[in-house]
């Protein structure tokens, strides 16, 4: 038992957290502990899951990224744009457009930072700025509402009427961020690639005398969290029933104080899937709250600013010195 911990401390931690959490605001508020609100929870921090598990990649491979939220709002803009030339299409040709553009503007950060050398922050903080400047010059700020009807009509994959008359629904997002999750896992655990971008991101210098291309490590990372950005830009476009230019504007780091609350380390080389749905599911869980107990929603940009600071210092200090009975020997079984 000591040994599964020692392995998944950060995921054990943060179950206890959530639960805790969760305890306590059942009791502050009237509807957190309802399934209700479980339900909408999930719905509603799937386009979240899915831009963290995107970022987690990167992330590993020893980058960052924080144009990713606003990339998405390019590829939202743009997918329903081409979709109106092309007289409405369908999910498959939506997917695969947005998809696209995502890919090629992740690819665009990986070529910045591989080609010229420029720190992934440095280039991802230029290219955020340029891809909103664009979005919003081009644009000028109008929102979409006329879309296709496949898009916005809501897919419900489960409901459920309750005793009280309410309904509790699963609905799409759901089931398009359960097959990102799966993918990224696969990816990252179950993969020669996934090994590379653990090793590259653990110690560049030396998976580049391994023999590990080094580009080709950037551009997958940066593209995986292109394609999961575009993806989760139409999710998000189908769930809002329109498309917003800013809509996305400022998720990176709610989003990034997640990944970094699930155990992916900055420096790189770290990070879990588990870990990285933990982080999401505790950030929505704890904005829930919040809200449902009147909050102002200032508050809780200061505790996003304070789970990223804490979440940093525990990443940088060994998990024996905060919980010493994990370093024990002996037991366990």
């Amino acid at each position: 038992m000591r040994s599964l911990i020692r392995t998944h401390a950060t995921e054990f931690s943060l179950l206890a957290v959530i639960i805790v959490i969760s305890t306590v605001l059942s009791f502050a508020t009237a509807n957190f502990f309802s399934l209700g609100n479980a339900f909408d929870l999930l719905n509603i921090s799937a386009v979240n899951i899915i831009f963290a598990v995107g970022l987690l990649v990167v992330l590993i491979a020893g980058g960052i990224d924080i144009s990713f939220a606003v990339a998405a709002s390019v590829v939202q803009y743009c997918t329903a744009t081409a979709l109106g030339w092309i007289g409405g299409g369908g999910w498959v040709s939506g997917l695969l457009i947005a998809g696209s553009l995502g890919v090629l503007l992740g690819c665009v950060n990986a070529f910045l930072i591989h080609r010229f050398r420029i720190i992934s922050i440095v280039a991802t903080i230029s290219t955020f700025n340029i891809y909103f400047g664009l979005l919003m010059f081009f644009t000028r700020g109008v929102s979409i509402y006329d879309l296709p009807d496949w898009l916005t009509d809501r897919v419900i994959l489960f409901e459920h009427e309750m005793p009280d008359g309410t309904w509790i629904e699963i609905t799409l997002p759901v089931l398009v961020m359960v097959i990102c999750v799966i993918a990224t896992w696969m990816l990252i655990t179950r993969t020669t690639v996934g090994r590379q971008l653990y090793a590259f991101g653990d110690n560049p210098e030396g998976a580049r005398r391994f023999g590990i291309n080094i580009g080709a490590m950037q551009f997958i990372a940066f593209g995986w969290l292109g394609l999961m950005a575009g993806i989760g830009g139409l999710i998000q476009a189908h769930y809002a029933q329109e498309v917003v230019p800013n809509a996305l504007y400022g998720r990176e780091l709610d989003v990034l104080a997640a990944v970094v609350l699930g155990g992916a380390r900055l420096g790189g080389g770290k990070g879990s899937v588990l870990g990285c749905v933990l982080g999401v599911l505790l950030i929505s869980i704890t904005q829930n709250g919040l809200n449902l107990m009147g909050v102002s929603p200032f508050a809780f940009k200061m505790i996003v600013g304070a789970i990223i600071l804490v979440a940093i210092t525990l990443s940088n200090t060994r998990i024996e010195r905060l919980l010493p009975f994990v370093g024990q020997k002996g037991g366990g079984r």
